[in-house]
């Protein structure tokens, strides 16, 4: 059966047509849910017109999310999608389908990141004739937690870690909550941490409290604040979903470093995600900072598609580019 794609320009069509396929009980990843797009088109939009493809053959049914400024087009992501990706039945006619209507749609160029599994996609695309280059985006830590309760992870930490922790937890008293739905005093504290923080510029603030809101009705929110003589110095933002803890974002205030108040409060929400949620894995969400790989195992390569439309002149000059620095690359590595 071949696949027909449709094309839809605003979110409400795309529900319409999705009628709850899209919705959290059928999609596993918070990165291709509707309610996910949406927030991202309300608070902190992608440079672009949004476009969304859908490939359906039989009760198959496949999605992608971009974002154009046309001859170019982009996923429709921002630096909070730790994922992106086609949503829904990644075969591979559906997906060779979608890149056949953007190639006869005369985009010249279509940019695809931070994927997990990049080679369905990339099929797809060569299928439909595109000239495709992955390249590797960022870097991704996770740890397989099955059976490990909080004493049985901690015991194989680095020895420094470990050290540490114990002696900064000794002298810091700080009192530490993890909430596991969404408040509105505790979220003042988060903000109150970043301002404080090494990194006071968050990107979009709204966009961050609407997603704790979301899934804090939704339960998987998991927000811990640490403070120190009631002041709070540390903040860090997990999801709980599906037997995996993903940690969003983490920050101290730079005043209270020297107790090591990020490492402490890091402590308590291992515990509570290991002895209460029960995880069976724990994901570092995205970047390759060296402290990371104390806490997690496995390292996993994050993947960006950069696909060009030869039929257009715009799309074999930019295959032409990429090709001769793919190849001055290669010749400076040797």
């Amino acid at each position: 059966m071949a696949a027909e794609v449709e094309l839809f320009e605003d979110l409400d069509s795309v529900a319409r047509d999705a009628a709850g396929t899209l919705d959290r009980q059928s999609v596993p990843s918070l990165y291709g849910r509707l309610d996910w797009f949406r927030l991202l088109a309300r608070h902190c939009p992608p440079s672009g017109k949004l476009l969304a493809l859908r490939a359906r053959a039989g009760r198959r049914r496949a999605w992608l999310f971009l974002a154009v400024n046309h001859p170019t087009a982009a996923a429709y992501a921002v630096w909070y999608s730790l994922r992106f990706d086609a949503v829904g039945d990644r075969d591979p006619d559906l997906l060779t389908a979608i890149a056949a209507a953007l190639r006869d749609g005369g985009l010249a160029r279509v940019e695809l990141g931070p994927i997990e599994d990049p080679e369905p996609l990339e099929h797809g695309l060569r299928e439909a004739g595109w000239i495709v280059f992955a390249a590797p985006r960022t870097t991704n830590w996770r740890i397989d937690t099955a059976g490990m309760d909080f004493e049985r992870y901690w015991a194989k930490r680095p020895a420094r870690l470990r050290n540490t922790a114990k002696r900064k937890a000794k002298g810091a008293a700080l009192d530490v909550v993890v909430h596991d739905r969404f408040d509105a005093a505790a979220w003042d504290d988060y903000e109150s941490v970043y301002r404080a923080s090494w990194k006071p510029e968050e990107g979009s603030f709204p966009f961050l409290r609407a997603l704790a809101e979301q899934e804090g009705a939704a339960g998987t929110l998991r927000l811990g604040i640490a403070k120190a003589a009631g002041v709070p110095v540390a903040a860090q933002l997990w999801l709980v979903e599906n037997k995996e803890a993903t940690i969003h974002k983490l920050a101290y205030s730079e005043a209270a470093k020297a107790m090591s108040p990020g490492t402490i409060l890091g402590m308590a929400m291992f515990r509570h995600v290991l002895d209460h949620d029960r995880v069976e894995r724990i994901d570092y969400g995205t970047g390759d900072e060296a402290y990371k790989a104390e806490w997690m195992e496995e390292k996993k390569t994050l993947w960006n598609l950069t696909a060009f439309n030869p039929r257009t002149f715009k799309g074999l000059l930019g295959a032409a580019r990429a090709w001769a620095s793919a190849l001055a690359a290669r010749r400076r590595s040797r």
